[in-house]
């Protein structure tokens, strides 16, 4: 039997990636079918893809060679906040880049942190999320 997929949570005001921006001036430009012009942007908005559980722009923003078949976002943490820690190359005008985060999060009432410095390719012409490194 096939799990339920979680439905993406209402936009909120504020972006979850943590620019301070608006949503809609954020990452929800970028979930709305835009994409993403430097790897730091896209990873940011693959942070608020997965807060609001959007499991359709994680799937689609994730490189061919890596992407799993299916995303089951039900029953995961519920990721609460984003520093960027370093990125390289990964501009408009690069071809592969990584960035350096921490996320954190709430599972099970209990806060957690995730530290992962992430690979990004672009792949016809669009950034995408390859592995961790």
């Amino acid at each position: 039997m096939a799990r339920a997929r979680r439905k993406p949570d209402p936009q909120p005001a504020a972006c979850p990636c943590g620019t301070g921006l608006p949503y809609d001036e954020c990452c929800g430009r970028w979930h709305r079918g835009g994409d993403a012009p430097t790897a730091e942007q896209l990873m940011r908005s693959r942070f608020s893809a997965f807060a609001l559980g959007d499991a359709a722009y994680l799937q689609r923003t994730w490189h061919s060679s890596t992407r799993p078949r299916e995303l089951d976002l039900t029953g995961g943490p519920r990721y609460t906040g984003l520093e960027v820690l370093a990125t390289d190359r990964g501009s408009m005008f690069d071809t592969e880049g990584t960035v350096l985060f921490r996320a954190h999060y709430r599972d099970g009432g209990r806060p957690g942190v995730l530290e992962e410095h992430s690979r990004f390719l672009r792949e016809g012409g669009q950034w995408r999320y390859v592995n961790p490194i």
